[in-house]
């Protein structure tokens, strides 16, 4: 392919599902000056300040996560919020909680000037690598992380949660020595650890 800020921008842009900021734009070798341009011609439809999307990319389902991971990038342009809580178990697709915002997990040190934007719940936290699930322009937390927070955080009701561990141990995705460790973490959680051999825990 061409080196070219067309070209550029569309491989910046086809990673993230179709979207970019204006950071990325100016990397790719789009002067600032013409973002207007574009957003003008129909190039480029301007979703929120500063992050755009490419109009030959359609609206996806995953397009506002994509959006706010966006908005969370530092100045070094690295994504600095994990979708979590409420809203990792939304993504998953295995429980019945319907998050009406987003919730966004964030480095205790991440700071914005403006007003924190309706739609996002911010939790300021430490999340290591291993806890973090990569997906097409913004990552979740682990399913161990997932449910460990909402443990943690006890907003939920413990139907969703027992729901959420249910589902996660039958696909597999929580270990048995995963569970030990919630437990050993939060005693008061083995409540929810039933029959913890049963299908997906027997490692």
């Amino acid at each position: 392919m061409e080196d070219s800020p067309q070209n550029n921008l569309f491989r910046i842009a086809s990673a993230q599902q179709g979207y970019f900021t204006s950071a990325q734009a100016i990397e790719a070798g789009y002067d600032n000056s013409n973002h207007a341009y574009h957003v003008e011609q129909s190039n480029w439809i301007r979703e929120i300040r500063g992050i755009y999307r490419l109009a030959k990319f359609p609206i996806t389902s995953e397009g506002q996560y994509i959006i706010w991971s966006l908005w969370s990038r530092n100045r070094k342009g690295e994504i600095q919020g994990t979708y979590s809580h409420e809203s990792a178990l939304s993504l998953y697709d295995i429980t019945d909680v319907m998050p009406s915002k987003l919730h966004m997990s964030v480095p205790n040190n991440f700071r914005r000037s403006k007003p924190l934007p309706k739609i996002l719940i911010l939790h300021k936290s430490t999340i290591h690598k291993k806890d973090i699930i990569q997906r097409q322009g913004y990552q979740i937390t682990s399913p161990f992380r997932t449910v460990l927070d909402i443990i943690a955080e006890a907003s939920l009701e413990d139907a969703f949660i027992k729901q959420a561990i249910i589902h996660f141990r039958n696909k597999g995705l929580l270990t048995k020595k995963q569970i030990y460790d919630m437990v050993e973490k939060h005693p008061k959680s083995a409540r929810y650890f039933i029959d913890i051999n049963q299908k997906g825990c027997d490692s």
